[in-house]
Protein backbone atom coordinates (compact mmCIF):
# COMPACT_ATOMS: atom_id res chain seq x y z
CA UNK A 1 0.00 0.00 0.00
CA UNK A 2 2.47 2.33 1.32
CA UNK A 3 4.45 2.00 -2.63
CA UNK A 4 0.93 2.24 -4.10
CA UNK A 5 0.13 5.81 -2.41
CA UNK A 6 3.71 7.21 -2.52
CA UNK A 7 3.35 6.79 -6.69
CA UNK A 8 0.50 9.40 -6.31
CA UNK A 9 3.16 12.15 -5.29
CA UNK A 10 5.09 12.15 -8.39
CA UNK A 11 4.71 14.95 -10.27
CA UNK A 12 2.54 16.53 -7.34
CA UNK A 13 3.36 20.05 -7.51
CA UNK A 14 2.21 20.03 -11.29
CA UNK A 15 -0.99 17.56 -10.96
CA UNK A 16 -2.61 20.52 -7.96
CA UNK A 17 -5.08 23.02 -9.60
CA UNK A 18 -5.05 26.30 -8.16
CA UNK A 19 -7.75 29.05 -9.23
CA UNK A 20 -8.43 32.36 -7.28
CA UNK A 21 -11.49 33.58 -5.47
CA UNK A 22 -11.99 37.29 -7.24
CA UNK A 23 -13.52 37.99 -3.72
CA UNK A 24 -10.42 37.17 -1.66
CA UNK A 25 -7.69 37.08 -4.34
CA UNK A 26 -6.81 34.14 -2.21
CA UNK A 27 -5.84 30.71 -3.82
CA UNK A 28 -8.20 28.01 -3.77
CA UNK A 29 -6.92 24.49 -4.26
CA UNK A 30 -8.85 22.51 -6.23
CA UNK A 31 -8.23 18.87 -5.40
CA UNK A 32 -9.09 15.43 -6.94
CA UNK A 33 -9.08 12.46 -4.61
CA UNK A 34 -5.30 12.00 -5.74
CA UNK A 35 -4.55 15.29 -5.10
CA UNK A 36 -6.14 14.88 -1.78
CA UNK A 37 -4.00 11.74 -0.98
CA UNK A 38 -0.37 13.45 -2.64
CA UNK A 39 -0.96 16.74 -0.08
CA UNK A 40 -2.44 14.43 3.09
CA UNK A 41 1.12 12.29 2.89
CA UNK A 42 3.50 15.11 2.15
CA UNK A 43 2.02 17.23 5.08
CA UNK A 44 -0.32 14.59 7.34
CA UNK A 45 1.57 16.02 10.92
CA UNK A 46 1.36 12.44 12.45
CA UNK A 47 2.43 10.42 9.27
CA UNK A 48 5.44 12.94 9.51
CA UNK A 49 5.81 12.23 13.20
CA UNK A 50 5.49 7.88 12.12
CA UNK A 51 8.43 8.73 9.76
CA UNK A 52 10.72 10.19 12.45
CA UNK A 53 10.12 7.22 14.82
CA UNK A 54 11.55 5.48 11.55
CA UNK A 55 14.73 7.79 11.36
CA UNK A 56 15.03 6.96 15.28
CA UNK A 57 14.70 3.38 14.53
CA UNK A 58 17.34 3.47 12.26
CA UNK A 59 19.68 5.42 14.45
CA UNK A 60 18.80 2.27 16.74
CA UNK A 61 20.01 -0.11 14.18
CA UNK A 62 23.30 2.02 13.14
CA UNK A 63 23.86 2.07 16.69
CA UNK A 64 23.75 -1.60 17.18
CA UNK A 65 26.55 -2.03 14.78
CA UNK A 66 28.72 -0.05 15.98
CA UNK A 67 29.10 -2.11 19.29
CA UNK A 68 31.07 -4.32 16.76
CA UNK A 69 33.89 -1.76 16.94
CA UNK A 70 36.82 -0.92 20.13
CA UNK A 71 36.01 1.25 22.89
CA UNK A 72 38.61 3.46 23.30
CA UNK A 73 39.22 6.90 26.39
CA UNK A 74 41.59 8.32 27.63
CA UNK A 75 42.09 10.10 30.95
CA UNK A 76 43.88 12.64 32.73
CA UNK A 77 44.57 13.15 36.39
CA UNK A 78 46.80 15.98 37.97
CA UNK A 79 46.88 16.96 41.60
CA UNK A 80 48.48 18.92 44.29
CA UNK A 81 49.66 17.76 47.50
CA UNK A 82 50.28 20.33 50.47
CA UNK A 83 51.52 18.36 53.89
CA UNK A 84 53.96 20.30 56.18
CA UNK A 85 56.62 22.11 54.63
CA UNK A 86 56.72 20.04 51.54
CA UNK A 87 54.29 20.07 48.28
CA UNK A 88 53.91 18.33 45.45
CA UNK A 89 52.50 17.95 42.24
CA UNK A 90 51.50 14.69 41.14
CA UNK A 91 49.62 13.51 37.27
CA UNK A 92 48.90 10.26 35.63
CA UNK A 93 47.69 10.05 32.38
CA UNK A 94 46.54 6.87 30.05
CA UNK A 95 45.16 5.61 26.88
CA UNK A 96 42.94 2.71 26.89
CA UNK A 97 41.09 0.08 24.94
CA UNK A 98 38.67 -2.55 24.47
CA UNK A 99 37.59 -4.66 21.79
CA UNK A 100 34.43 -7.24 22.55
CA UNK A 101 35.78 -11.06 20.84
CA UNK A 102 32.59 -12.53 21.99
CA UNK A 103 29.44 -12.06 23.80
CA UNK A 104 27.48 -15.07 23.21
CA UNK A 105 25.84 -13.56 20.19
CA UNK A 106 24.28 -10.86 21.94
CA UNK A 107 25.97 -8.34 19.55
CA UNK A 108 24.71 -10.19 16.30
CA UNK A 109 21.11 -10.77 17.48
CA UNK A 110 20.72 -7.06 18.60
CA UNK A 111 21.71 -6.13 15.21
CA UNK A 112 18.93 -8.45 13.58
CA UNK A 113 16.45 -7.45 16.31
CA UNK A 114 17.10 -3.43 15.68
CA UNK A 115 17.04 -4.64 11.68
CA UNK A 116 13.48 -6.03 12.46
CA UNK A 117 12.40 -3.14 14.67
CA UNK A 118 13.22 -0.30 12.08
CA UNK A 119 11.65 -2.33 9.06
CA UNK A 120 8.84 -3.39 11.24
CA UNK A 121 8.36 0.98 12.13
CA UNK A 122 8.42 0.90 8.13
CA UNK A 123 5.01 -0.95 7.83
CA UNK A 124 3.75 0.68 11.23
CA UNK A 125 3.53 3.77 9.10
CA UNK A 126 1.85 1.76 5.76
CA UNK A 127 -0.71 0.91 8.55
CA UNK A 128 -1.60 4.25 9.63
CA UNK A 129 -1.10 5.34 5.86
CA UNK A 130 -4.18 2.51 5.19
CA UNK A 131 -6.19 4.43 7.75
CA UNK A 132 -5.76 7.76 6.49
CA UNK A 133 -6.23 6.71 3.38
CA UNK A 134 -9.49 5.22 4.06
CA UNK A 135 -10.56 8.77 6.08
CA UNK A 136 -9.91 10.77 3.30
CA UNK A 137 -12.16 8.53 0.84
CA UNK A 138 -14.76 9.09 3.80
CA UNK A 139 -14.48 13.08 4.04
CA UNK A 140 -14.03 13.37 0.23
CA UNK A 141 -16.86 11.35 -1.04
CA UNK A 142 -19.32 12.95 1.70
CA UNK A 143 -18.20 16.46 0.41
CA UNK A 144 -19.23 14.68 -2.74
CA UNK A 145 -22.35 13.34 -1.75
CA UNK A 146 -23.53 16.93 -0.30
CA UNK A 147 -22.84 18.47 -3.20
CA UNK A 148 -25.05 16.24 -5.19
CA UNK A 149 -27.67 16.30 -2.87
CA UNK A 150 -27.51 20.06 -2.95
CA UNK A 151 -28.05 20.58 -6.86
CA UNK A 152 -31.08 18.15 -6.51
CA UNK A 153 -32.71 19.78 -3.63
CA UNK A 154 -32.44 23.29 -5.51
CA UNK A 155 -34.03 21.54 -8.31
CA UNK A 156 -36.91 20.69 -6.05
CA UNK A 157 -36.80 24.43 -4.13
CA UNK A 158 -37.32 25.65 -7.39
CA UNK A 159 -39.91 23.39 -8.17
CA UNK A 160 -41.42 24.36 -5.04
CA UNK A 161 -41.28 27.77 -5.75
CA UNK A 162 -42.91 27.38 -9.06
CA UNK A 163 -46.04 25.19 -7.11
CA UNK A 164 -46.02 27.79 -4.46
CA UNK A 165 -46.66 30.68 -6.89
CA UNK A 166 -49.24 28.03 -8.36
CA UNK A 167 -50.95 27.51 -4.99
CA UNK A 168 -51.48 31.35 -4.23
CA UNK A 169 -52.72 31.95 -7.78
CA UNK A 170 -55.25 29.31 -7.30
CA UNK A 171 -56.31 30.12 -3.89
CA UNK A 172 -56.78 33.74 -5.02
CA UNK A 173 -59.26 32.73 -7.22
CA UNK A 174 -61.05 29.96 -4.73
CA UNK A 175 -59.76 26.97 -6.63
CA UNK A 176 -57.97 25.42 -3.29
CA UNK A 177 -58.71 26.17 0.35
CA UNK A 178 -56.17 28.30 2.18
CA UNK A 179 -55.00 25.37 4.36
CA UNK A 180 -53.62 23.63 1.32
CA UNK A 181 -52.07 27.06 0.52
CA UNK A 182 -50.44 26.92 3.91
CA UNK A 183 -48.85 23.61 3.07
CA UNK A 184 -47.23 24.75 0.45
CA UNK A 185 -45.88 27.71 1.83
CA UNK A 186 -44.52 25.36 4.65
CA UNK A 187 -43.19 23.15 2.21
CA UNK A 188 -41.04 26.04 0.31
CA UNK A 189 -39.86 26.68 3.72
CA UNK A 190 -38.92 23.14 4.54
CA UNK A 191 -37.45 22.98 1.13
CA UNK A 192 -35.04 26.01 1.82
CA UNK A 193 -34.27 24.71 5.15
CA UNK A 194 -33.09 21.11 4.21
CA UNK A 195 -30.39 23.32 1.65
CA UNK A 196 -29.39 24.95 4.72
CA UNK A 197 -28.68 21.92 6.59
CA UNK A 198 -27.06 20.04 3.68
CA UNK A 199 -24.45 23.11 3.49
CA UNK A 200 -23.44 22.73 6.84
CA UNK A 201 -23.15 19.03 6.51
CA UNK A 202 -21.25 19.45 3.18
CA UNK A 203 -19.43 22.48 4.81
CA UNK A 204 -18.26 20.39 7.86
CA UNK A 205 -17.29 17.39 5.87
CA UNK A 206 -15.29 19.84 3.93
CA UNK A 207 -13.28 21.12 7.33
CA UNK A 208 -13.10 17.29 8.06
CA UNK A 209 -11.01 16.97 5.34
CA UNK A 210 -8.61 19.85 5.92
CA UNK A 211 -7.95 18.01 9.14
CA UNK A 212 -6.97 14.95 7.65
CA UNK A 213 -4.72 16.97 4.98
CA UNK A 214 -3.12 19.36 8.11
CA UNK A 215 -4.91 22.21 5.99
CA UNK A 216 -5.99 25.24 8.49
CA UNK A 217 -9.42 25.55 8.64
CA UNK A 218 -9.33 29.29 6.72
CA UNK A 219 -8.25 27.68 3.84
CA UNK A 220 -9.64 27.62 0.44
CA UNK A 221 -10.56 23.97 -0.81
CA UNK A 222 -12.80 22.62 -3.56
CA UNK A 223 -12.78 18.93 -4.44
CA UNK A 224 -13.27 18.12 -7.87
CA UNK A 225 -15.39 15.53 -9.47
CA UNK A 226 -14.36 12.26 -10.58
CA UNK A 227 -14.84 11.18 -13.93
CA UNK A 228 -18.77 9.58 -15.03
CA UNK A 229 -16.97 6.12 -15.83
CA UNK A 230 -15.52 5.84 -12.24
CA UNK A 231 -19.02 4.56 -10.44
CA UNK A 232 -19.05 2.62 -13.50
CA UNK A 233 -15.17 1.19 -12.87
CA UNK A 234 -16.38 0.59 -9.52
CA UNK A 235 -19.03 -1.80 -10.28
CA UNK A 236 -16.48 -4.56 -11.38
CA UNK A 237 -15.96 -6.92 -9.07
CA UNK A 238 -12.95 -8.49 -8.28
CA UNK A 239 -13.59 -12.25 -6.79
CA UNK A 240 -14.03 -12.59 -3.03
CA UNK A 241 -11.05 -15.17 -3.41
CA UNK A 242 -8.82 -12.51 -4.99
CA UNK A 243 -9.21 -9.76 -2.54
CA UNK A 244 -8.67 -12.31 0.48
CA UNK A 245 -5.47 -13.26 -0.94
CA UNK A 246 -4.24 -10.32 -2.02
CA UNK A 247 -5.38 -8.62 1.41
CA UNK A 248 -2.75 -11.68 3.21
CA UNK A 249 -0.16 -10.67 1.13
CA UNK A 250 -0.01 -6.86 1.10
CA UNK A 251 -1.69 -5.58 4.35
CA UNK A 252 0.66 -3.88 6.90
CA UNK A 253 -1.68 -5.28 9.64
CA UNK A 254 0.05 -9.01 8.82
CA UNK A 255 3.54 -8.04 8.24
CA UNK A 256 4.13 -6.12 11.49
CA UNK A 257 2.55 -9.45 13.62
CA UNK A 258 5.42 -11.51 11.94
CA UNK A 259 8.33 -8.90 12.55
CA UNK A 260 6.81 -9.42 16.20
CA UNK A 261 6.90 -13.26 15.95
CA UNK A 262 11.16 -12.59 14.12
CA UNK A 263 11.75 -10.20 17.38
CA UNK A 264 10.24 -12.45 20.04
CA UNK A 265 12.27 -15.26 19.07
CA UNK A 266 15.16 -12.99 18.62
CA UNK A 267 14.89 -11.96 22.27
CA UNK A 268 14.67 -15.47 23.59
CA UNK A 269 18.71 -15.79 21.90
CA UNK A 270 19.59 -12.94 23.28
CA UNK A 271 18.25 -13.69 26.56
CA UNK A 272 20.31 -17.32 26.20
CA UNK A 273 23.18 -15.40 25.43
CA UNK A 274 23.58 -14.77 29.36
CA UNK A 275 24.30 -18.48 29.91
CA UNK A 276 27.53 -17.71 27.63
CA UNK A 277 30.76 -16.80 28.35
CA UNK A 278 32.05 -13.11 26.91
CA UNK A 279 35.70 -12.78 25.96
CA UNK A 280 37.02 -8.98 25.22
CA UNK A 281 40.67 -7.73 24.61
CA UNK A 282 41.85 -4.93 26.11
CA UNK A 283 44.81 -2.74 26.27
CA UNK A 284 46.05 0.12 27.82
CA UNK A 285 49.15 2.65 27.26
CA UNK A 286 49.94 5.15 30.56
CA UNK A 287 53.18 7.54 32.07
CA UNK A 288 52.23 9.43 34.86
CA UNK A 289 55.14 11.71 36.82
CA UNK A 290 55.52 12.03 40.74
CA UNK A 291 56.51 14.97 41.25
CA UNK A 292 55.92 17.32 38.03
CA UNK A 293 58.14 20.32 38.99
CA UNK A 294 61.91 18.19 39.09
CA UNK A 295 62.19 16.43 35.70
CA UNK A 296 59.08 16.86 34.25
CA UNK A 297 59.50 14.85 30.83
CA UNK A 298 62.24 12.89 32.28
CA UNK A 299 59.67 11.14 34.94
CA UNK A 300 56.93 10.90 32.27
CA UNK A 301 59.58 8.64 30.21
CA UNK A 302 60.62 6.44 33.25
CA UNK A 303 56.82 5.80 34.32
CA UNK A 304 55.50 4.51 30.62
CA UNK A 305 53.85 1.75 31.07
CA UNK A 306 52.08 -0.74 28.22
CA UNK A 307 49.31 -3.60 28.94
CA UNK A 308 47.41 -6.16 26.41
CA UNK A 309 45.55 -8.78 27.06
CA UNK A 310 42.33 -10.49 27.11
CA UNK A 311 39.20 -10.56 29.64
CA UNK A 312 37.16 -13.79 29.73
CA UNK A 313 33.83 -13.93 32.09
CA UNK A 314 32.38 -16.57 32.79
CA UNK A 315 28.44 -17.01 34.62
CA UNK A 316 28.12 -19.35 36.81
CA UNK A 317 25.20 -18.80 38.51
CA UNK A 318 22.99 -15.11 38.76
CA UNK A 319 20.13 -16.15 40.85
CA UNK A 320 18.50 -17.54 37.93
CA UNK A 321 17.84 -14.06 36.21
CA UNK A 322 18.97 -15.18 32.92
CA UNK A 323 16.70 -18.51 33.22
CA UNK A 324 13.61 -16.70 34.32
CA UNK A 325 14.39 -14.34 31.71
CA UNK A 326 14.26 -17.25 28.62
CA UNK A 327 11.07 -18.27 30.32
CA UNK A 328 9.99 -14.83 29.90
CA UNK A 329 11.27 -14.65 26.31
CA UNK A 330 9.63 -18.01 25.48
CA UNK A 331 5.81 -17.20 26.64
CA UNK A 332 6.28 -14.07 24.98
CA UNK A 333 7.10 -16.07 21.58
CA UNK A 334 3.89 -17.62 22.08
CA UNK A 335 1.52 -14.82 22.83
CA UNK A 336 3.31 -13.23 19.53
CA UNK A 337 2.21 -16.26 17.33
CA UNK A 338 -1.00 -16.65 18.87
CA UNK A 339 -1.47 -12.92 18.29
CA UNK A 340 -0.09 -13.76 14.24
CA UNK A 341 -3.12 -15.94 13.95
CA UNK A 342 -5.84 -13.81 15.57
CA UNK A 343 -4.42 -11.24 13.20
CA UNK A 344 -4.98 -13.22 9.95
CA UNK A 345 -8.40 -14.18 10.92
CA UNK A 346 -9.79 -10.88 12.01
CA UNK A 347 -8.10 -10.02 8.81
CA UNK A 348 -9.58 -12.41 6.44
CA UNK A 349 -12.86 -12.22 8.82
CA UNK A 350 -12.76 -8.19 7.91
CA UNK A 351 -12.46 -8.76 4.10
CA UNK A 352 -15.30 -11.24 3.81
CA UNK A 353 -17.50 -8.76 5.84
CA UNK A 354 -16.24 -5.77 3.83
CA UNK A 355 -16.79 -8.14 0.51
CA UNK A 356 -20.29 -8.85 1.24
CA UNK A 357 -20.91 -5.30 2.07
CA UNK A 358 -19.71 -3.82 -0.89
CA UNK A 359 -21.54 -6.38 -2.80
CA UNK A 360 -25.17 -5.51 -1.01
CA UNK A 361 -24.61 -1.39 -0.96
CA UNK A 362 -24.11 -2.18 -4.84
CA UNK A 363 -27.44 -4.02 -5.17
CA UNK A 364 -28.96 -1.12 -2.83
CA UNK A 365 -27.41 1.48 -5.35
CA UNK A 366 -28.85 0.33 -8.08
CA UNK A 367 -32.22 -0.58 -6.13
CA UNK A 368 -32.29 2.74 -5.12
CA UNK A 369 -31.60 4.48 -8.44
CA UNK A 370 -34.54 2.80 -9.69
CA UNK A 371 -36.71 3.99 -6.96
CA UNK A 372 -35.39 7.76 -7.38
CA UNK A 373 -36.06 7.82 -10.51
CA UNK A 374 -40.02 6.27 -10.20
CA UNK A 375 -40.60 8.69 -8.18
CA UNK A 376 -39.36 11.75 -9.81
CA UNK A 377 -41.90 10.60 -12.48
CA UNK A 378 -44.36 10.16 -10.33
CA UNK A 379 -43.29 13.74 -8.87
CA UNK A 380 -43.43 15.26 -12.23
CA UNK A 381 -47.18 13.90 -13.07
CA UNK A 382 -48.64 14.77 -10.16
CA UNK A 383 -47.45 18.73 -10.68
CA UNK A 384 -49.37 18.39 -13.59
CA UNK A 385 -52.22 17.32 -11.97
CA UNK A 386 -52.46 20.15 -9.67
CA UNK A 387 -51.40 22.69 -11.35
CA UNK A 388 -55.05 21.25 -13.62
CA UNK A 389 -56.56 21.43 -10.01
CA UNK A 390 -57.22 17.57 -10.61
CA UNK A 391 -55.42 16.80 -7.40
CA UNK A 392 -54.84 18.57 -3.88
CA UNK A 393 -51.69 20.27 -2.32
CA UNK A 394 -51.66 16.91 0.53
CA UNK A 395 -51.66 14.46 -2.23
CA UNK A 396 -49.13 16.35 -4.55
CA UNK A 397 -46.60 17.18 -1.35
CA UNK A 398 -46.96 13.13 -0.33
CA UNK A 399 -45.46 12.56 -3.82
CA UNK A 400 -42.55 15.16 -3.39
CA UNK A 401 -41.71 14.15 0.14
CA UNK A 402 -41.72 10.28 -1.36
CA UNK A 403 -39.30 11.46 -3.92
CA UNK A 404 -37.48 13.15 -1.94
CA UNK A 405 -37.10 10.48 0.61
CA UNK A 406 -35.86 8.15 -2.60
CA UNK A 407 -33.49 10.65 -3.67
CA UNK A 408 -31.79 11.06 0.57
CA UNK A 409 -31.52 7.10 -0.25
CA UNK A 410 -30.17 7.23 -3.58
CA UNK A 411 -27.51 9.70 -2.85
CA UNK A 412 -26.55 7.53 0.60
CA UNK A 413 -26.63 4.49 -0.66
CA UNK A 414 -24.43 5.54 -4.16
CA UNK A 415 -21.74 7.13 -1.90
CA UNK A 416 -21.90 4.55 0.49
CA UNK A 417 -21.26 1.91 -2.26
CA UNK A 418 -18.45 3.72 -3.49
CA UNK A 419 -16.43 4.27 -0.05
CA UNK A 420 -16.86 0.77 0.71
CA UNK A 421 -15.33 -0.13 -3.11
CA UNK A 422 -12.39 1.63 -2.60
CA UNK A 423 -11.63 0.52 0.71
CA UNK A 424 -11.56 -3.15 -1.35
CA UNK A 425 -9.13 -1.53 -3.14
CA UNK A 426 -6.60 -0.08 -0.14
CA UNK A 427 -7.22 -3.68 1.31
CA UNK A 428 -5.66 -5.44 -2.20
CA UNK A 429 -3.24 -2.57 -2.32
CA UNK A 430 -4.22 -1.19 -5.73
CA UNK A 431 -3.87 2.81 -6.95
CA UNK A 432 -6.70 5.03 -5.29
CA UNK A 433 -8.01 6.50 -8.09
CA UNK A 434 -11.44 8.04 -8.78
Amino acid sequence: MKKVILALTIGFASSLGFAQNPDTSAAVRRFSLENCLSYAFGNSYTRQSMKLSEDAMGVVYDQSKMERLPNVSASAKESFTHTGSRSSWDGTYGVSASLPLYQGGSISNAIEQNKLAMEQAAYQTSQYENTLVIQILQAFLNVLGNEELLKYQHVVVEASEEQLKQGREQFRVGAILESDYLLLEAQYANDINNIADTQIARDNSVLTLKSLLSMAPTEELQVIYPDTAALTNMSEMPTLDNVLNRAVNTLPDLKISEYNVSIANLNIKLAKSGYMPSLSLYGSIGTGHPDGYNSFGTQLSNSLNEQIGLSLSIPIYNNSRTKSKVKRGQIALQQAELEKKQTELDVMQNVAVEYQDVVSSYNKYKTTNIRQHAYLKTFEAYRVQFNAGAITAVDLLQQQNNYISALNDFIQSKYSFMLKRKILDVYMAVPITM
